[in-house]
C-alpha cells in the first residue's frame, strides 16, 4: 500500500517532509508512550467535564438567513410575536358518536387553553371556542386542536413548558369520556434527538471480528477499537462543549460519533497491519512503529485529510448550520487521524512483541537466537496476515477474472451500477418532520391524527406576513387579501386572517390542499411568491411567505442547489489530487468516474428504500417520503474521502510493481493480492459500522448511514476491485502516463513515505564507495539514454561533454533540478529525486563568469556552465582563482572538499579548475590524480 513516486521530478517539493516528519513523531511517541496516553486520557477527562457541566445541548433548529421565510420570521418575532416563534399542538378527537363542541369536551377545552396560557414563553393559544380567531375545529366535528405558540426556537423550549404541555394533554384524557383519544405534537417534537442503541455495538463486534482475523492477536485487533472510542469520545464531548458557544443540530454529534468511530478504527488498522509485517521481518519494535507511522501513517493523513476538505468543502453551500454540521465532522476525523498517529505509535510501543501471534514470535525469538543478537536479528521475511496464503489465492482468482475479459468486465459494472443509479433521478428533499417517527410516537400520532379529521395541509400550514401600517382599514384589507389567497391553485382554507394588535402588521394563515413534503405544496409557495408584485400594486402591501413548511422548502431548495458547485469542487479535488499522487492522466479520471457511480448507487438505494419503500420493514423505516435534505451533499463530501482512500491504498501497490520494472498485467495483479486483503478488512469495517446506525437509528442519522454503507461497499468491492483492475488491465501502460507540461506544473504528494523508506532502504549504500559525495547505479535519463556508474569523491570536478545529449540533463539531475526515468543516485547523502529541494537549496547553478557571486551562499556543489572556447583567458583566471579561494575557505570551514560539476570538455575545464579539483568524466577507468594525491575516479 504504498505510493512510489520514485522516479518524477522533483521540481516543486521536498516529498520527504511528511514522512520525516511523522518518523520522528512515531519515535518520539513510543519512548514517551506513558506521557502521550497521559495527555490523550487528560483531554478525554476535560472536555468530558466541560461537555457535562456547559453542554446546552445539540437541538438547533435548521435555518438560512437570508432567506424570505426566515427573514420574515425574523420580522414577525418583534412586530407579531403572538404567531412567531415555534408551537406545539394538543389534538383532542371525541370518543365515538359524541360531538366535539359538546360537553363535556368544550369546557374541557377551554379549561386546558387556560391552563396553557399560563406556561412559561407561550405567547398565545388558539383553539375552537376562544373569545377572538378562534380555530382548529373539525369539518366533522369529530376532533379539535389545540395551537400553542412559543417564544424562540425549538431548541429554546424550556422543561418546564414541555411538561406542562404533556400535563394538560394527560389531563384532557383523563377528565374527557373513555374512548376520547388526546396527543401531543407540533414543531417542537418534529424531530427527535438522536441516541445510542444496541444496534451500534453490532458493527462494533463485527469490526472487531474482522480486526482479528486481519491481524491475527486480540492485543492488535482490540488497539484499534480502543483507540477509536477514545478518539470518539473526544470528538463527541467536544462538540457537546461547544455548543456552550455554538449551536449544532441534534445530527452533528451522531455524524461525528459514526464518522470517527469508523475512520478511526480503519485509520489505526493500516499503521499496526504495517508494524506487524515489519516485525516479522526482523524490524527492532521502536524503529518499527517509526517506520509504520511514517509510511502508513503518511496515507493516513493524506486520507483523512480528503475527508476533511470534503466536509470542510461543505460551507460553500453557504449554509450556516451545514457549515458548523461539516466542521464539526471534519474536526472528529482529524482528531481521528492525530490520534492514530500518535496514540498508536504509543499503544503499539506498551504491545510490544505482544502485538503478534505467540507462534509469531517464538519464530523471530528463534531467528534472533541464531543470529546472537535479539535487537538486529532480520530473519526470514514472513506473512503478516492471518491466512496470507489462501487470501492470496483468493484475491489472486478474483483478480484473474476480472481481468480475464476486462473490457467485458468493465461493461457489466458500468451496467449494473447505471441500473444501481435510476431511482437517484426520482430524488426529492426535504427537512424531516413528524412523519417520519416510528409509528407509536406521540408526535407521529398527532400528526396523521390532524392528517385524518383536518386534512393533510393542517400539518403544513403557511403564514402571509407584511406590514399593513398605511392601510386605514386594517381588518378590511386582511379580508380582501385572504379572498385573493383563497383563490391560488393548491389552497385548501385560509382559517385566519387579521392584523396585530398595533395594527402595523398582518398576517394570513394559509392551509395547502397536501402535506408540507408534497410537490404541490412547494408549488403553492412559489404561486404566493409570483402574486407578491400583483398584490403589493393593488394593496400596497409586501407579502413574505413564511412558517415551518415555508422555511423548510427554501432550506430543501437551496441545499440542491448547492450539490452543483459542491459536486464541481468534489471531482476537481478528486481529478488534482490523484494526478498529484499518481503522475497519471487516466489514473484519476477512471477513479473519479468510479465516485461518481458510487454515489449514483448511494443515491439510488437511499430512494428505493426511503422514497419507495424497498425493504422499509427490513431496515425498520417507519415511513416513506422524501429525503433529508442535507443528506446528499454530506454523502458525497464523505464518499469522496473514503473512496479515494480505497483508490490511494489499491492503486498505489499497483504503481509500485509498475515503477519497479514489471509489466502492466503483471503490476495489477501483484499489486491487488498485496493491497486487497487490507482493503478489503477496512472497507467491511466501515461498512459494519454505518450499517450498524440503520436499523434502529434516528430518521436524520439512519438514511446517512444507509446512504454512507451502500457507497462504502459498492465503492469498495465493485469499483476498486472490480472496475479498477479491469480499466487498467484496458489501458495497458498507458495508464501510468502524464504530460510533462502537467508534471512540472503538479506539486508531488509521497502518499505514504515511499521517499523515507528507501531512504531508509539505502542509508549505507553504496557499499563499495561508503565516502562517495555522488553515486549512481544503473540510472537512467529520458529518452531511454543510460548514464555510466558514477563514483565522484569530495573534491573531484565532474566534467559533462557538452557535446553529448545527456551531460546538461545529468547536471540538471545532480544539482536537484531535472528528473530521471528509473535508477538509483545519491548526491551528497541525499536519495534523488525524493530529496531534490533539499539538494537545489545546497547546490547552485552558475554561468562561469559569476563564480565568485555564487560561491558567498557557501554551496555544497556547485554547477558551472559557459566553459568553453569562447571563454577569455581573464574570465578563466577570475574562475579559476574564485574557485580555488572557495575551495580553500569550504575546506577549512568543513573539513571536506567542495564538488563541482562542470559542463566542457576536460580540455577547456582544466582552465578554470584549480589543482584542489581534480578532473574526472563519467565512464572512465580508475586513474590516479597525481596532481591532487587523489585515487577514487569514476567507474564505469
Amino acid at each position: 500500500m504504498s505510493v512510489s513516486i520514485r522516479f518524477s521530478t522533483s521540481m516543486h517539493a521536498n516529498k520527504g517532509h511528511m514522512s520525516s516528519f511523522l518518523y520522528t513523531l512515531g519515535t518520539w511517541a513510543a519512548k514517551a508512550r506513558w506521557l502521550v496516553l497521559s495527555l490523550w486520557l487528560l483531554v478525554l477527562a476535560g472536555l468530558g467535564a466541560g461537555a457535562i457541566f456547559f453542554s446546552q445541548g445539540a437541538n438547533a433548529p435548521i435555518t438560512i438567513p437570508g432567506t424570505e421565510s426566515q427573514a420574515a420570521l425574523e420580522t414577525l418575532r418583534s412586530t407579531f410575536p403572538e404567531v412567531s416563534g415555534t408551537s406545539a399542538q394538543i389534538i383532542v378527537v371525541a370518543a365515538e358518536g359524541d360531538d366535539i363542541e359538546s360537553e363535556p369536551y368544550r369546557q374541557a377545552l377551554i379549561d386546558a387553553a387556560d391552563d396553557l396560557e399560563g406556561l412559561p414563553n407561550v405567547t398565545a393559544v388558539a383553539y375552537p371556542f376562544a373569545e377572538q380567531a378562534a380555530q382548529g375545529l373539525a369539518d366533522d366535528g369529530q376532533a379539535a386542536l389545540i395551537t400553542i405558540q412559543i417564544q424562540g426556537t425549538m431548541d429554546q423550549v424550556p422543561d418546564a413548558l414541555d411538561e406542562g404541555i404533556r400535563d394538560t394533554s394527560a389531563g384532557l384524557q383523563e377528565a374527557l369520556p373513555d374512548g376520547t383519544q388526546t396527543s401531543v405534537g407540533g414543531e417542537i417534537y418534529s424531530a427527535e434527538v438522536p441516541g445510542l442503541s444496541p444496534t451500534e455495538a453490532v458493527g462494533v463486534i463485527i469490526a472487531f471480528i474482522v480486526l482479528v482475523l486481519t491481524l491475527g492477536s486480540l492485543i492488535a485487533a482490540g488497539m484499534p477499537l480502543l483507540i477509536a472510542l477514545i478518539g470518539v469520545g473526544i470528538s463527541v464531548a467536544g462538540i457537546f462543549f461547544v455548543t456552550a458557544f455554538v449551536e449544532l443540530t441534534s445530527t452533528t454529534p451522531m455524524l461525528a460519533l459514526m464518522l470517527g468511530l469508523a475512520v478511526g478504527i480503519d485509520y489505526t488498522l493500516f499503521i499496526v497491519s504495517r508494524h506487524q509485517e515489519q516485525l516479522l521481518n526482523g524490524v527492532p519494535v521502536t524503529e518499527s512503529i517509526a517506520r509504520a507511522t511514517a509510511t502508513s501513517g503518511s496515507a493516513v493523513v493524506f486520507a483523512g485529510l480528503t475527508v476533511v476538505i470534503a466536509l470542510v468543502g461543505l460551507s460553500v453551500a453557504g449554509i450556516p448550520f451545514l457549515t458548523a454540521l461539516g466542521v464539526a465532522a471534519a474536526a472528529a476525523v482529524a482528531l481521528s487521524v492525530v490520534i492514530a498517529v500518535t496514540l498508536t505509535p504509543a499503544i503499539l510501543a506498551m504491545a510490544g512483541p505482544k502485538i503478534l501471534r505467540k507462534k509469531e514470535r517464538r519464530r523471530i525469538a528463534a531467528a534472533a537466537a541464531s543470529a546472537g543478537d535479539v535487537e538486529t536479528a532480520t530473519g526470514e521475511a514472513q506473512p503478516s496476515l492471518v491466512g496470507s496464503r489462501f487470501s492470496d489465492r483468493f484475491f489472486g482468482r478474483w483478480v484473474k477474472v476480472v481481468t480475464a475479459k476486462p473490457l467485458i468486465t468493465s461493461v457489466l459494472v458500468l451496467i449494473v451500477l447505471g441500473i444501481a443509479t435510476v431511482p437517484a433521478l426520482q430524488l426529492r428533499l426535504a427537512l424531516p418532520n413528524a412523519s417520519g417517527l416510528e409509528e407509536n410516537d406521540p408526535a407521529r400520532v398527532t400528526y396523521e391524527l390532524t392528517a385524518e379529521h383536518f386534512g393533510e395541509g393542517a400539518n403544513g400550514p403557511l403564514v402571509l406576513a407584511g406590514s399593513i401600517i398605511t392601510s386605514t382599514d386594517p381588518l378590511g384589507l386582511m379580508e380582501d387579501l385572504a379572498d385573493e389567497v383563497r383563490a391560488v391553485p393548491g389552497v385548501a382554507d385560509v382559517p385566519l386572517a387579521t392584523p396585530n394588535q398595533g395594527a402595523d402588521t398582518g398576517i394570513i394563515q394559509v392551509v395547502p390542499e397536501e402535506g408540507p413534503h408534497a410537490a404541490s405544496t412547494g408549488q403553492l409557495v412559489h404561486g404566493l411568491r409570483d402574486k407578491h408584485d400583483e398584490w403589493q400594486e393593488r394593496y400596497g402591501v409586501s407579502l413574505s411567505v413564511t412558517g415551518f413548511t415555508a422555511v423548510g422548502i427554501d432550506v430543501s431548495e437551496l441545499l440542491f442547489k448547492a450539490l452543483i458547485p459542491f459536486s464541481v469542487l468534489v471531482v476537481g479535488l478528486s481529478l488534482i489530487l490523484l494526478a498529484m499522487v499518481f503522475r497519471s492522466v487516466w489514473v484519476p479520471i477512471k477513479a473519479t468516474l468510479g465516485y461518481l457511480l458510487s454515489v449514483g448507487a448511494a443515491f439510488g438505494a437511499v430512494v428505493a428504500v426511503f422514497q419507495w419503500g424497498w425493504l422499509g420493514d427490513a431496515l425498520n423505516v417507519h415511513a416513506t417520503g422524501p429525503i433529508l435534505s442535507f443528506m446528499p451533499i454530506i454523502l458525497m463530501g464523505v464518499l469522496f474521502g473514503l473512496a479515494m482512500d480505497y483508490e490511494v491504498f489499491l492503486v498505489s501497490r499497483i504503481r509500485e510493481e509498475v515503477v519497479h520494472g514489471a509489466d502492466s498485467q503483471a503490476a495489477i495483479h501483484r499489486g491487488f493480492v498485496g493491497s486487497g486483503k487490507v482493503v478489503s478488512a477496512a472497507a467491511i469495517i466501515m461498512f459494519a459500522v454505518f450499517a450498524a446506525f440503520v436499523p434502529q437509528g434516528d430518521p436524520s442519522i439512519k438514511v446517512i448511514a444507509l446512504g454512507l454503507a451502500v457507497g462504502v461497499f459498492v465503492d469498495a468491492f465493485i469499483v476498486r476491485m472490480v472496475l479498477v483492475p479491469a480499466i487498467l488491465s484496458l489501458l495497458g501502460d498507458r495508464a501510468w502516463r502524464m504530460p510533462r507540461w502537467l508534471d512540472r506544473l503538479l506539486p508531488h504528494f509521497d502518499v505514504e513515505g515511499e521517499g523515507l523508506t528507501r531512504e531508509i532502504t539505502y542509508a549505507e549504500w553504496p557499499a563499495d564507495d561508503p565516502a562517495a559525495v555522488v553515486a549512481s547505479e544503473r540510472l537512467v535519463m529520458p529518452g531511454n539514454r543510460a548514464v555510466p556508474e558514477l563514483r565522484v569523491q569530495a573534491g573531484e570536478a565532474l566534467v559533462l561533454d557538452p557535446a553529448d545529449p545527456v551531460s546538461e540533463p545529468l547536471a540538471r539531475v545532480l544539482s536537484g533540478r531535472g528528473q530521471v526515468s528509473r535508477g538509483t543516485l545519491k548526491v551528497h547523502g541525499l536519495l534523488q529525486p525524493d530529496r531534490a529541494a533539499t539538494l537545489r537549496k545546497r547546490s547552485a547553478w552558475v554561468p562561469v563568469t559569476h563564480i565568485r557571486e555564487a560561491t558567498k551562499d557557501r554551496p555544497d556543489l556547485l554547477v558551472i556552465t559557459g566553459v568553453g572556447p569562447a571563454l577569455s583567458g581573464r574570465d578563466a583566471e577570475h574562475a579559476h582563482g574564485a574557485l580555488a579561494a572557495w575551495a580553500i575557505e569550504r575546506e577549512r570551514a568543513t573539513g571536506k572538499a567542495p564538488t563541482v560539476i562542470i559542463v566542457a570538455d576536460v580540455a577547456q575545464a582544466t582552465r578554470v579548475l584549480p589543482r584542489a579539483l581534480s578532473p574526472v568524466t563519467p565512464g572512465a577507468p580508475n586513474h590516479e590524480h597525481a596532481a591532487a594525491g587523489m585515487s577514487k575516479g569514476v567507474r564505469s
